[in-house]
């Protein structure tokens, strides 16, 4: 929103400079993003007048000119065609910064003679006018006069609205709260009818009363359209509006000037006489005044006439019926349409009119009337005609519920301690109807329906005394929390994203929802999960699983020629619309494109991969030795035969892994194989805590290590991890390792069984162990093996 300094001294009446005025906006809570100050460019150039001037000795196209200037009379060359004795121009001393020409004037001989100073052309000060010579200004002006006063020079202030503050949208609204603050006083002026002349002979229905509650309306006969004046002119292009047309250019004055969106139609192009609000029908479309035809569909509130669709409520008229320089008739239009529908349908046809801007905030219903006698008061004034007399059709919404607010609240709340006298006077100052009690009863004015109970009030109060006189209060000290400030969860997130980087993976960042269609190929896209108001398409649900983002991540690589990569997320999940559904998952995956080679084949990355997950696990506190993976028992986007679970049970599943079924990858149209895994944090057991703060003491022996090899011959389908497992709890003092170094099937072996090798480390503590003792020590790892998983010692 754009408005200029003497813009807002017509509701304003306030000396302040605008740097002074920006302070109060600021603390009033109207953030401001730039102020264009042409005053500030213009101050070191003021008016001079030309006493004489002679041909230059030594350059043809030269004149050394004797001037009089705001600091004496100066001798200045000029190379101006129209520099001439009596001449008033404006004078820039030495020192000065010329904007047009981006130089700094210095004091420098020009083919011999000396200038001090310069004579300025319109080109050169930024400002209109001819720039064929120098500037020729009107006697009148007295030498020095500022060029800021000459020229009018008006700073220009742009800043951000909120989306709950729609009367910021005109300059009158922007004036009630700076008068508020105390920094000059609120002009308000009683805006009286425009008598009618005869009865208005277009008619008005409406259709879709949700979609436009009301309309106002009046015919103005008999006008004269042309170029708007000056004053009018001057102050849209100073906000960045072209000037189109005096009939155009009014109601897009009072758009910005009373945040009054209104609309006018040449009356002569109205077929059948009458105007009905209605929704659109299926296939209508609509040639808009850009030049564009936009397809409506039922949704959408339209004005239409005899010939059809001829206006896009709220958002853009039609260029059917829009006025020309041949417009003698014309019919204004004041109307209030429903917010979220005109919001919904500039975002639907990607069209965001400066109508449709305010009216999906919410303009104030109670100026539609004041709204059209003020523009038909401009056109008369401006164009001429004759109005007739004004049609209003439905009722306008009901005010705000009155509210009960006590002034002890403010205190209360933000601890500013403010005279109930003076909480009184800003409420009223801000428009609010206070009537005073024991508690206060305020009724909130038509345009501020942002405010919905006492809190509000409490905010009003607070930043129009000032949010710098908020108290400072030191928080109270707090005790540190004797385990630290990160909870188990969150240091398990943070010691997954360190482990997996160490291992080589790269960290994706990626959104908590995706594709309703992903969603289902990895077991969610339930109704409760599906956002109502996506911020696109694509990413309509919540995810169930941190999958589909790495996959689609790993094809977006893969398609910039980057196939081979190794992607990692840590984020939350959703089973579910309960707080209990929600689940932190660390999922990594692997997109292994080796290039092709004679000598060896593909190599196969699922073992790897469990490699990987088992270490995180480790490093996230699972307990190692009594993991179980099981095979066959994977959710439906693993690939059936090459994936498996790692649980503590059947009720405790820790992790999946193994490579994704070739249909999923199929459908979400990325080239495979691909390997993942995919573990929760919150299905890892938290380890006992420790009775004290000291670490357990440090054991280490200096005695060697030894190891021993095992085969056992064990049924096919058994999981190599629980001869691990047994071989490890044979005896856990003297047992540190185990790990599997060779599977074999074929001759000797067998039909239906396998031979699993392992090799179990053993370190001595105390003594190096006797033949005895190491022969005991592996009778015990056989014996346990044998009987937890049913297998025999090969021999």
């Amino acid at each position: 929103m754009k408005f200029t300094l003497s813009w807002l001294k017509d509701h304003l009446e306030t000396d302040a400079p605008i740097s002074r005025i920006v302070e109060a906006m600021t603390a009033a809570g109207l953030e401001v993003e730039h102020v264009d100050d042409p005053t500030a460019k213009l101050a070191v150039f003021s008016v001079a007048k030309i006493v004489e001037a002679v041909q230059h000795p030594n350059a043809d196209r030269l004149r050394v000119c004797q001037v009089d200037t705001v600091d004496g009379r100066k001798e200045i060359v000029c190379g101006a065609p129209n520099a001439r004795a009596g001449l008033t121009t404006i004078y820039a001393p030495l020192g000065a910064y010329v904007p047009g020409s981006g130089i700094t004037l210095e004091a420098r001989p020009v083919r011999g003679v000396v200038s001090n100073g310069m004579l300025c052309s319109a080109r050169e000060l930024e400002v209109a006018g001819d720039s064929d010579g120098i500037l020729e200004l009107s006697d009148d002006l007295a030498v020095g006069t500022p060029a800021a006063v000459v020229f009018g020079a008006d700073p220009v202030v742009d800043f951000e609205v909120t989306p709950n503050r729609p009367d910021w949208l005109g300059v009158d609204g922007i004036a009630r709260d700076l008068a508020a603050t105390g920094i000059g006083r609120f002009k308000t002026e009683t805006i009286e009818p425009v008598p009618g002349r005869f009865p208005c002979p277009i008619k008005v229905t409406l259709s879709a009363p949700d979609a436009c509650p009301v309309f106002a309306g009046r015919l103005i006969r008999g006008v004269k359209n042309g170029p708007s004046p000056e004053w009018l002119q001057t102050r849209l292009r100073a906000i960045g509006l072209r000037p189109i047309s005096v009939l155009v250019d009014v109601t897009n004055y009072l758009a910005y000037d009373r945040d009054r969106p209104l609309h006018v139609y040449d009356a002569a192009k109205i077929a059948g006489g009458v105007l009905d609000v209605r929704l659109a029908e299926t296939g209508e479309s609509l040639l808009a005044l850009d030049g564009k035809t936009y397809p409506l569909t039922p949704e959408m509130t339209v004005i239409a006439d005899a010939s059809g669709v001829i206006d896009l409520g709220g958002v853009m008229g039609g260029a059917s019926t829009g006025v020309s320089e041949d417009t003698t008739d014309v019919f204004l239009e004041a109307a209030w349409f429903d917010p979220i529908r005109t919001a919904q349908t500039g975002r639907d046809l990607s069209l965001f009119s400066d109508a449709q801007y305010r009216f999906a905030r919410g303009v104030d219903p109670g100026f539609i009337v004041p709204g059209l006698e003020l523009a038909t008061r401009l056109i008369v004034e401006l164009c001429g005609g004759e109005p007739s007399l004004p049609v209003l059709e439905g009722r306008l919404p009901p005010d705000p519920k009155p509210l009960v607010f006590d002034p002890a609240a403010v205190e209360g709340l933000t601890g500013l301690k403010v005279e109930r006298a003076r909480i009184v006077d800003i409420l009223k100052a801000l428009g609010f109807a206070v009537e005073d009690g024991p508690v206060l009863r305020v009724q909130a004015p038509s345009w501020r329906r942002d405010v919905e109970g006492s809190a509000d009030l409490v905010e009003e109060v607070a930043r129009i005394e000032g949010l710098a006189a908020l108290p400072s209060t030191p928080l109270p000290d707090a005790a540190p929390r004797i385990n630290g400030v990160v909870t188990p969860r969150q240091g398990r997130v943070r010691a997954a994203r360190h482990a997996l980087a160490s291992l080589g993976y790269a960290e994706t960042i990626g959104w908590s929802f995706t594709s309703r269609r992903w969603a289902v190929l990895f077991g969610g896209g339930s109704e409760a999960l599906v956002l109502a108001n996506p911020i696109a398409a694509e990413l309509d649900c919540m995810r169930p699983s941190a999958l589909p983002g790495l996959i689609q991540a790993a094809g977006r690589n893969a398609a910039r020629g980057l196939p081979d990569c190794a992607l990692f997320e840590v984020g939350p999940v959703f089973a579910g619309d309960r707080p209990q559904d929600q689940r932190t998952t660390v999922a990594a995956l692997l997109a292994p494109h080796t290039p092709r080679n004679w000598g060896q084949g593909a190599e196969d990355d699922v073992y790897a991969l469990k490699g990987h997950a088992m270490a995180l696990l480790e490093e996230l506190g699972a307990p190692i030795g009594s993991l179980q993976v099981v095979q066959g028992s994977a959710a439906s986007w693993w690939h059936p035969g090459r994936s498996a679970r790692i649980q503590l049970g059947p009720k405790t599943v820790l992790a999946e892994f193994g490579a994704l079924h070739p249909a999923v990858l199929k459908a979400m149209d990325v080239e495979g194989p691909i390997y993942a895994f995919e573990a929760w944090i919150e299905a890892i057991p938290e380890p006992k805590r420790a009775g004290g703060k000291a670490r357990a003491p440090l054991s280490l022996s200096a005695l060697m290590p030894l190891s021993r090899d095992f085969a056992f011959v064990v049924d096919r389908a058994k999981p190599a991890g629980d001869l691990v497992r047994a071989a490890l709890g044979a005896d856990k003092a003297l047992i540190t390792e185990a790990r599997v170094f060779d599977v074999y099937e074929g001759a000797g072996v067998p039909e239906g069984s396998k031979s699993v090798a392992i090799e179990v480390l053993v370190q001595p503590r105390d003594k190096t162990l006797a033949d005895a003792e190491i022969e005991a020590l592996s009778a015990k790892v056989v014996a346990a093996v044998e009987k937890a998983t049913g297998s025999k010692l090969r021999v």
